[in-house]
């Protein structure tokens, strides 16, 4: 199960709180882990929510041949990581204003390899 921010002691992940982007833009999302938890371990699970709306499952990303897309998720949505930053990267290519969203980073603390957590 996915461990969302806030729902532990200590925060795992950290985002920024704010971003602004214009159409056609292309916009990166970053999610870093805490000192301790290296992001190379670990499934990155992204999520878009809309006001009003439950949040929708965008993607999860642990390495280029271990990723997927959730259903109907449009390509500009893809996944990457960055170690050096110890995060994990939403990147958005081409945004449009139906992107307009709030975008929630989840892991789980678990080195397995899984798939989509729900």
């Amino acid at each position: 199960m996915p461990v969302f921010l806030g729902s532990l002691s200590q925060p795992v992940l950290t985002q920024p709180t704010s971003l602004s982007a214009s159409p056609g833009a292309s916009v990166r999302l970053t999610c870093t882990l805490r000192s301790g938890i290296s992001v190379g371990g670990y499934n990155i699970h992204w999520y878009q929510q809309k006001p009003g709306s439950p949040p929708r499952y965008l993607l999860y990303y642990y390495s280029d041949s271990n990723k997927g897309q959730g259903s109907g998720v449009p390509s500009r949505f893809s996944g990457s990581k960055d170690a050096s930053a110890n995060a994990g990267i939403l990147l958005i290519s081409g945004f449009q204003s139906e992107d307009e969203a709030d975008y929630y980073c989840t892991t789980c603390l678990s080195k397995t390899k899984q798939n989509q957590s729900t």
